[in-house]
């Protein structure tokens, strides 16, 4: 599985070369039997942290203010192993993480923006919106942060991205959800500006009109 080019000789040599030179820094984080790996109790392990705080932001039936911070957002903002995306053995696992994290970055942005922290709700959700530019929810929990913030241009605009996006790639217009948060008509393009006219000025110093 580590090293799928080689033969197995091969990569029996790497692991245990890796494996000796692991042990050489004087400190145990591998624990090997002569049939499995495994990380000794000790080891904190960055993923299952982040799993296990993806978890409590979801659980809406308890409090977790004390995780909604810069370094829980950023553990959202990252997947598993990205290097590793050819490795078939991954995928199942980069793919579950990837889904428990968006769903975490939106419950984030939801709680941030009921404790009116309107500044790290927008950051959790733009993450959200860069980590899967189609995913509605994302827009949606995004366009209700700016709402909150009494940011109503910078709402619209949001929409109009996600309209443009969901309309150029899949061909589909937002849902009726996203589109009952903004006053427009449904379905509809933001209506452009029109300049203001200008009034006309009579020599003598009179509006003509």
């Amino acid at each position: 599985m580590l090293w799928p080019d080689v033969t197995a000789p091969r990569a029996h040599a790497n692991l245990r070369s890796s494996l000796w030179r692991a042990a050489r820094n004087g400190h145990q984080f591998i624990d090997t039997s002569t049939q499995e790996l495994s990380f000794p109790q000790h080891i904190a392990v960055d993923l299952h942290e982040a799993v296990a705080r993806a978890h409590r932001v979801l659980d809406a039936s308890h409090p977790c203010d004390d995780i909604l911070t810069t370094r829980t957002r950023a553990d959202f903002s990252a997947d598993l192993l990205p290097e590793w995306s050819e490795s078939d053995w991954i995928l199942l696992e980069q793919e579950q993480y990837h889904q428990l994290r968006l769903h975490a970055l939106e419950a984030m942005t939801e709680r941030l923006t009921a404790a009116k922290r309107h500044g790290e709700a927008v950051a959790a959700a733009l993450a959200a919106v860069r980590a899967e530019p189609l995913r509605e929810s994302a827009h949606r929990v995004l366009v209700k942060a700016h709402l909150a913030a009494g940011n109503r241009g910078a709402a619209l605009r949001q929409y109009e991205q996600c309209r443009r996006i969901l309309f150029d790639e899949l061909g589909l217009e937002p849902s009726p959800a996203l589109r009952s948060l903004l006053p427009m008509p449904a379905g509809n393009q933001l209506r452009p500006r029109t300049p203001p006219q200008r009034a006309a000025v009579h020599p003598s110093g009179g509006l003509l009109h």
